[in-house]
């Protein structure tokens, strides 16, 4: 069994530069698919907007830390879903285990429904905290795999996990991006041919 805990060195844990009762109600009004406000927050905070700002930066800020906090435990439980697994069929039973997770997450597709610039700029931005930590976690799996005298990629490890992380939002977001349907499947048979020998 590959090292599960070096692939999220930063662990499950809420974000530990954010104070913890800001973070939970932010985590729970989009739980509750509820628009994140943060005039609203602060008044069921108990602070004034100018201390929530202050304390957590700008509202894309906060909602970057919820956001990569949830993709985090998806991206664990996808790897625990490779457990057993070696090569190209880990590396693809984990990426399947991700995308399915994401589509069937109710909070994260109504906030593409009803926000999808502020989504597409949160979740895909690489200036953000929700695309560079997938690449990286991806990287680092594809690496383990290279160690292990398992997985022999076409591409530089770092190239190839960027080029998956962009296929797999093209197709989870095509609703967004391009008036289609989030398609796992389709996604799929793309990076398979990637991955596979």
């Amino acid at each position: 069994m590959r090292d599960l805990p070096a692939l999220l060195p930063e662990g499950l844990d809420p974000p530990a530069e954010l104070p913890p009762e800001i973070f939970q109600a932010a985590l729970h009004t989009f739980l509750d698919r509820r628009r994140l406000d943060m005039r609203s927050l602060a008044t069921e905070l108990g602070i004034g907007r100018a201390t929530l700002y202050r304390r957590t930066g700008s509202r894309d800020q906060l909602l970057g830390h919820v956001l990569w906090y949830l993709t985090r435990r998806n991206l664990d439980r996808a790897a625990r879903a490779g457990e057993g697994r070696s090569g190209a069929e880990r590396v693809l039973t984990v990426i399947e285990a991700f995308l399915q997770s994401v589509v069937e997450q109710p909070s994260l597709r109504h906030f593409l429904e009803n926000e999808p610039e502020a989504a597409l700029r949160i979740l895909t931005g690489k200036h953000g905290v929700v695309q560079p930590g997938a690449i990286a976690h991806l990287e680092r799996l594809l690496r383990q795999e290279v160690e292990a005298g398992a997985f022999t990629p076409r591409l530089d490890v770092r190239t190839l996990a960027f080029v998956i992380v962009r296929i797999g939002e093209g197709f989870l977001y095509a609703d967004v991006i391009a008036d289609g349907e989030p398609d796992v499947g389709q996604a799929m048979e793309v990076i398979r041919q990637l991955v596979e020998d």
